[in-house]
């Protein structure tokens, strides 16, 4: 399955690039299983998406939960939450 993958704020500055598609290996088909492929990246990405912190997504700009699936040709946004004053 193929997705584009966007990086806002704090996420963007440490991957170092703000887009990107990608082809999903079988079975990385949810919100969680795709956190859980890009941790996998390395040490930087492991920080960003093993849970440890929080970082919100987001499917066709629909906020959504972890357990959202994901469809061929989807764009899935990460970023962090947002507070307001």
């Amino acid at each position: 399955m193929n997705v584009t993958i966007l990086y806002f704020a704090r996420i963007k500055e440490v991957v170092n690039y703000s887009s990107e598609q990608v082809s999903l290996p079988d079975g990385v088909e949810t919100i969680i299983a795709l956190k859980s492929w890009l941790s996998g990246r390395g040490e930087v990405w492991k920080k960003l998406f093993d849970g440890s912190s929080v970082v919100r997504a987001a499917i066709n700009h629909e906020l959504v939960d972890e357990l959202a699936t994901l469809d061929e040709g989807d764009e899935v946004a990460f970023f962090p939450p947002v507070t307001g004053g």
